[in-house]
């Protein structure tokens, strides 16, 4: 079969590691790009959010493709996302688009109907039980070596003295993670891309601000949907340090759910049913970011995305309770590179001046 998915950050080098060694063909997703948005937009609800949009834009190109199966995730909760697969493959029927959407939901919902499809996809990809674990498992560590690539190249970008050597230093190591195909090779990836960041020419005696980036899991994920507004940040100095990544998401939101810390810490200021989303996690983040130290927080939300917007309305006390500033970047078709920046030039600014008054503060009490 010809299988396809959502494009997510870099997690597609492993999915599509994942799909070939499972015996299938993969589409891999392009990067989302402004057909992508367009084309989404032209088939979706009008109301509908930009991760729905982008996503469906997606499935439309890779059925150009030649996409035969396209694989998503679904969700349960009071955020609506857990239903735009259905969504998506009812609009694709409309557009008369020949292709299978195989929705997995969470193993902790559905435990049955997780494993039962994990099954289809084996016995059609023709490989044995024991070859599936292997392959499993090797793509999960393909995923976690990205992740620690990525979160060392945020780290080092304020530091670095050439602006762009860090980010050709991560699709360095991103090529290498690609071409890996045994536990040895992905370790040895790993090791190899981490030498090569950690080597890029830096100035260590700049004291970078650190800002932490919260909000809905796929504006947060993709860099494309947000501006690379990782990048961005990094090339103007500061550190950025980001609440999701694919791997922690997927080890809070399987078989387990861990996030009782964050929970605990938004209770004060949400303690009633869920609102769905990440609504709860952008409260407790901020706070989480404001104890550790972090200049300020930067929200990522689609548009009309209920939890967000609902975690909105609650952070303005957050930020005055914990004197941490917030800026909330709400995302949608019309949103582009040039605001973004214009926004965040901003908003370094004020902490940068804030910084600059505590210190002057500080010295005059010593």
């Amino acid at each position: 079969m010809k299988i396809s998915f959502p494009h997510m950050g870099y997690s597609y080098i492993a999915f599509k590691w994942l799909v070939e060694n499972m015996g299938h063909e993969c589409i891999v997703p392009p990067e989302p790009s402004s057909r992508t948005l367009d084309l989404g937009v032209r088939y979706a609800p009008e109301f509908a959010c930009i991760p729905f949009k982008i996503l469906l834009g997606t499935y439309l190109e890779v059925v150009e493709m030649g996409a035969e199966v396209i694989i998503s995730s679904g969700g349960m909760g009071p955020c609506r996302a857990g239903y735009y697969w259905v969504m998506h493959k009812y609009l694709l029927e409309e557009a008369g688009k020949d292709v299978k959407v195989v929705a997995f939901e969470l193993p902790r919902s559905d435990i049955m109907d997780f494993w039962k499809k994990l099954r289809w996809l084996r016995k059609t990809g023709g490989i044995s039980v024991k070859e599936f674990i292997r392959v499993f498992k090797t793509a999960w560590n393909k995923i976690m070596v990205i992740d620690d690539v990525e979160m060392r190249s945020h780290e080092i970008r304020p530091y670095e003295i050439h602006r762009g050597d860090t980010t050709r230093g991560l699709w360095t190591a991103l090529d290498m993670i690609d071409k890996a195909n045994t536990l040895q090779e992905i370790q040895e990836a790993r090791v190899e891309g981490l030498r090569q960041l950690n080597q890029i020419e830096q100035d260590r005696s700049r004291k970078p601000l650190k800002i932490g980036i919260i909000g809905e899991i796929y504006v947060v994920l993709e860099p494309a949907a947000n501006h690379y507004i990782q990048i961005m940040l990094g090339e103007m100095g500061v550190q950025t340090d980001r609440s999701i990544y694919l791997t922690s998401y997927a080890r809070k939101n399987t078989i387990v759910n861990l996030e009782g810390d964050v929970f605990e810490v938004a209770k004060p200021y949400l303690n009633e049913a869920p609102i769905g989303g990440h609504g709860v996690n952008s409260i407790g983040e901020t706070i989480l970011y404001a104890k550790h130290g972090f200049d300020g927080v930067v929200q990522l939300a689609p548009f009309a995305c209920i939890p967000e917007i609902v975690a909105k309305s609650i952070i303005p006390t957050v930020s005055k309770d914990y004197s941490i500033p917030v800026l909330t970047l709400f995302i949608d078709e019309q949103t582009g590179k040039a605001g973004v920046q214009t926004r965040l030039e901003a908003f370094v600014d004020l902490l940068e001046s804030r910084r600059e008054v505590r210190e002057r503060h500080e010295r005059l009490v010593i």
